[in-house]
């Protein structure tokens, strides 16, 4: 009976490990944002699938737009066309470099402090190697949801969905 006791407390302290990890890696990209680090942003982001996912959502918001903005469908070479433009700006514009730039903040008064006014409304497990957050910033009404998954033993940010006012006034520029 005692030699089940090291196997167990073992396990636990495994299975404790892990469960904080997912928490330890958010910790960790907030005070990389926070400190300008963009070494660790590329190691905790998997940047082209982030770049993938909102250019998906991009083409869906102009997909399920009601309203074209010529007046008339655009043919398919030139939504292709449309699609070739807000994936380069896309490319561009989704980097450590820029994120950390949209997230300076440098107020005259006080002490000098980056990083966005961001909160975690929640975050959990959604399987055993998936990870679900989701963020508020104080003048957006939607959330920002990040997706992390388990690989190669650490946390990575695989998916972020932006809210649609976000994509939107991205697309437009």
């Amino acid at each position: 009976m005692r030699a089940k006791w090291p196997l167990l407390a073992t396990v636990l302290g495994f299975g404790v490990a892990y469960g904080a990890s997912p928490y330890v890696a958010l910790y960790r990209l907030g005070s990389a944002i926070e400190s300008a680090d963009a070494r660790t942003l590329e190691s905790l982001i998997n940047w082209p699938a982030v770049r993938e996912g909102i250019k998906e959502d991009v083409c869906d918001l102009e997909a399920d737009d009601p309203t074209p903005k010529t007046g008339a469908e655009l043919p398919p070479f030139g939504a292709s066309f449309v699609r070739g433009i807000a994936s380069s700006a896309i490319d561009q514009a989704v980097t450590p470099q820029a994120l950390l730039t949209a997230t300076a903040t440098l107020p005259a008064d006080p002490p000098v402090r980056r990083g966005a006014d961001v909160h975690v409304n929640w975050a959990f497990f959604d399987s055993p190697t998936t990870f679900l957050i989701s963020l508020r910033a104080h003048d957006q009404s939607d959330p920002i949801k990040l997706e992390m998954e388990f690989r190669h033993g650490s946390w990575r940010v695989q998916r972020v969905w932006l809210p649609a006012d976000l994509l939107s006034s991205g697309a437009k520029t």
